[in-house]
């Protein structure tokens, strides 16, 4: 998966987000944030949807028992940087609660499928413009 995973960044930031093959068209972002124990940065890919001008993501990571190291990445640091199409971004996550979540998870329409595979309640991440 991450030899995967590495092919589409390499191919996204090529190609100003476009993709080909499988992948193309999907609605496709890169996040990168900074790894929590080893300070490196760390990019993955992931599907959003939009709130305004904010990003929203799910932790999910296919549903294992465990939240992805991404997510863990943010808890600890929440500023990252997004890429969408040729635009690079710097925002600062949050972990939507309550009534907020449930008005974003229809942003989203594959959350309730990723939900099903897993009992730990998937958390649904704000990805929000930093200020300049």
């Amino acid at each position: 998966m991450k030899a995967f995973n590495q092919k589409i960044i390499s191919e996204f930031r090529a190609n100003q987000g476009q993709l080909s093959g499988q992948m193309a068209g999907r609605t496709l972002m890169l996040l990168t944030t900074t790894g929590a124990r080893s300070g490196e940065q760390r990019t993955a890919v992931l599907g959003f949807g939009k709130d305004g001008e904010n990003f929203v993501v799910i932790a999910s990571n296919n549903a294992p028992p465990a939240d992805p190291t991404w997510y863990r990445n943010l808890q600890s640091k929440p500023e990252a940087t997004v890429e969408v199409g040729a635009e690079k971004i710097k925002v600062k996550a949050r972990t939507a609660r309550g009534a907020e979540r449930e008005r974003l998870k229809p942003l989203l329409p594959y959350f309730e499928g990723q939900q099903q595979k897993t009992s730990r309640e998937l958390p649904l991440v704000i990805l929000e413009r930093a200020s300049s």
